[in-house]
């Protein structure tokens, strides 16, 4: 009789453990769909503000954290009393820094190609503006000279007499002539070799390669170079 008692007692523990198990995996499984729930949530909320924002947002996002990133470098070069270009070019290469010349180059003139005559003659008179200097002496002359005519309008300024050229404008118009034709005749034909120049290369892509490390670095080997050629390098 009292090895039955301890069956039906023994039953009942494990039953009650087999529930108690069974009720602490649900709750587990609770607490997951609720974890699950919560970051599905979250994801559809950042996904959502991802959707509102401009689509360049992260472009501009990393170039100001490039930007704020070079301030600091250039304000701790200063600090230092270094040149933050020169420390800057020593940690590239220069394939990298002829990059960045050339963005910095596009970013100020941006060329969009020819489009018509029209817009290649507008960068054209931009470029020789941006090449003018006032002279504030020559103004005043011209004020004293041309009276009430000097603030003529647009439609009176071209009147035959009223405007002549200093021969410093005639000569700036003429060495920027020359410059054009000198600018065509290097497109027209290909860029002869010096034959009296140092053969440094083994091939047309090496000596390109060659001129890019002397245009960046050139001015700060010059004497690393020059003790090498002369055998009194140390």
């Amino acid at each position: 009789m009292s090895e039955v008692k301890q069956e039906d007692s023994a039953g009942e523990i494990s039953a009650g453990e087999k529930r108690a198990e069974r009720m602490k995996k649900l709750k587990e499984l609770h607490l997951r769909r609720n974890e699950a729930r919560k970051i599905n949530h979250q994801e559809v909320v950042e996904e959502d503000r991802k959707k509102k924002l401009p689509a360049n947002f992260e472009t501009k996002r990393k170039w100001a954290e490039r930007s704020l990133e070079e301030e600091r470098k250039r304000g701790e070069a200063v600090t230092q009393g270094e040149d933050y270009d020169r420390v800057k070019l020593l940690t590239v290469q220069a394939d990298e820094a002829e990059r960045w010349e050339r963005h910095d180059k596009r970013k100020k003139n941006p060329d969009q190609g020819f489009s018509d005559y029209e817009t290649a003659t507008k960068r054209q008179y931009d470029r020789l503006v941006r090449g003018i200097k006032v002279d504030d002496a020559e103004v005043a002359r011209q004020k004293e000279q041309l009276g009430d005519d000097f603030y003529a309008p647009p439609s009176a300024s071209l009147i035959h007499g009223t405007h002549k050229p200093t021969e410093q404008a005639i000569e700036r118009m003429s060495e920027d002539i020359e410059k054009q034709i000198e600018k065509r005749n290097k497109y027209s034909r290909r860029r002869a070799y010096d034959d009296d120049a140092d053969i440094d290369y083994i091939n047309e892509r090496n000596a390109k390669f060659n001129k890019k490390l002397e245009r960046f670095y050139g001015q700060y080997t010059a004497e690393t170079k020059q003790n090498l050629e002369r055998g009194t390098a140390v």
